[in-house]
Order: structure tokens, then C-alpha cells, then sequence
């Protein structure tokens, strides 16, 4: 069983052009923030699992997908965050759920912190803990920029392979198709952002519940790093998925949901 997908749409918020991805329809909105180069159709397949019980908002990231993307724009994490908030409200909904993978997850924190009325809950699924003084983010800016100059001249599911060699055939070919929509400069930003950018602070700010989602085989988030946010907000739920990568749902797909477990339905 999985949730019907209803249709992709643009609206204007915060100043510019956002796409979005909508399945469902039914049930408590959640708005999917997804992480540095992934398009929202890439997380269709989550999306659909999702929109069985809620009504689900996937995101185009600016620089992303059909988003407003160009050398204009600004690409922080405030700016981003900021597109969250005035999304959720351009809409009209109802306090939705945030669920940001990577580094929109960081987003989500960011966006809730900035109005905190505005969404009842976090799924925070391993957000990059690098910043000022901490330990690099594991992956390197080369890897992005190298794929997407490929993708630019055009590359197919078997030359995608060779950066994500564990991925079906069609989770290749959707990001082959459509990885050339993430504007280099846009990418390259929010991944020295990783680095100027310390979420550690924010957590102790955050008034909704929220979940910290841990991959077992990531390398992104560390015991050290979860001891940290927890001495920092007791409140935050840790979940594992012991026997995925930095990607959860597509490296434990039933994992990535049983760690969810109820969290979104409390």
C-alpha cells in the first residue's frame, strides 16, 4: 500500500519561486526538507510511504529541482530556513511535521527555531554536526561538484553508479535525470556552510519535540555527537538505523520507517 502522489506545483513565498511535490492529502500535513543534492522527486519513494497517513509537502530546495535557482540568490542556511517558514504559512498549514534529511535537517532545525508556532514536531535524519572546531563533514565537495558537471553534459544510470554504487537502477536514473537542477554555486555554499555553520547551538532552543535519527554506517554523527545534543536538549528522541549509510532510506528502507516508528502520529 503506498499514498498517491497529487500533483507538483509552484508558489511564491519569501521572494521567490518554490516547487514542491504533494502526496496524499490526507491526514497531518509534513513538509519533507530533503539534503544538499537531492531534487524532491528523488524522495517520491519516501514520500508515497509517508503519504498513506499524512498529507505530504516534498520541497525543491532553492538551487534544486524547479526551484528559483542563479547567481542572485542567496544560499545560507538562514535563507533557506527562512523559505520553510513562509512555505509552511504560503499554504496554510496547520503546524506540520518537519522531516529534513542532511542538510535539511539543519534547515528544519534552523526554521523551527525562527517560529517555533509554526511546525509541531522534528525528524532531524543525520544532519551534519561538522562546524568551527569540530571534525570535517566525512564527505568531500568534489563528489558533488564532480557528479553534477557530469550530469550538465548529460550521464546515465551506469555512469551515476560510480558515486552511488549501492543504489537501485531507478534511484540512478532519477538522479541522473535530474542532478543537473542543483546550481554548483548553491551546492558549494551550503557545503562550506557545514563547516561556518555550528547547529549545536540551536538545540537547546528548540520547543517542539524532535527526533534525532542516527546512521549506523554513516560516519556523519558520532556517540560524542549524540551525547552532545543530549546534554544540550534531553528532550531530543535518538533513533538508529544501524545498518544504513548517510542516504537511510535508501540503504534500510524498512529501517529509515521503524525507527520513525509513531513519532509523526503522537
Amino acid at each position: 500500500m503506498s499514498g498517491q502522489f497529487l500533483y507538483g506545483a509552484n508558489i511564491f513565498a519569501n521572494g521567490i519561486r518554490q516547487h514542491y511535490l504533494r502526496y496524499g492529502g490526507k491526514g497531518a500535513p509534513v513538509v519533507l526538507v530533503p539534503g544538499i543534492t537531492s531534487p524532491a522527486i528523488t524522495w517520491g519513494f519516501v514520500a508515497e510511504r509517508l503519504a498513506v497517513h499524512h498529507d505530504v509537502y516534498v520541497l525543491d530546495v532553492r538551487g534544486r529541482g524547479l526551484s528559483s535557482t542563479g547567481p542572485d540568490l542567496d544560499y545560507g542556511l538562514d535563507s533557506m530556513a527562512s523559505d520553510v517558514v513562509h512555505l509552511a504559512k504560503a499554504l496554510a498549514l496547520d503546524a506540520p511535521a518537519l522531516i529534513g534529511h542532511s542538510m535539511g535537517a539543519r534547515i528544519a532545525i534552523r526554521a523551527s527555531n525562527m517560529k517555533p508556532a509554526a511546525f509541531s514536531r522534528l525528524v532531524l535524519v543525520d544532519p551534519p554536526v561538522s562546524g568551527p572546531g569540530r571534525r570535517p563533514y566525512p564527505s568531500k565537495l568534489p563528489w558533488y561538484v564532480d557528479s553534477i558537471r557530469l550530469s550538465l553534459k548529460g550521464i546515465d544510470a551506469e555512469g551515476m553508479k560510480a558515486f552511488c554504487p549501492t543504489w537501485t537502477d531507478e534511484q540512478l536514473k532519477l538522479r541522473a535525470e535530474w542532478l543537473h537542477t542543483c546550481y554548483e554555486p548553491a551546492i558549494g555554499t551550503a557545503f562550506e556552510d557545514f563547516h561556518k555553520d555550528d547547529i549545536f547551538p540551536d538545540l537547546p532552543k528548540l520547543s517542539v519535540p524532535a527526533m534525532l535519527m542516527v546512521a549506523g554506517r554513516g560516519g556523519v554523527i558520532e556517540q560524542a555527537d549524540v551525547d552532545e545534543a543530549l546534554s544540550l536538549n534531553p528532550a531530543i528522541e535518538i533513533a538508529r538505523v544501524e545498518n544504513a549509510g548517510h542516504m537511510i532510506p535508501w540503504d534500510d528502507f524498512d529501517g529509515f520507517f521503524a525507527a520513525l516508528g509513531d513519532f509523526l502520529s503522537r
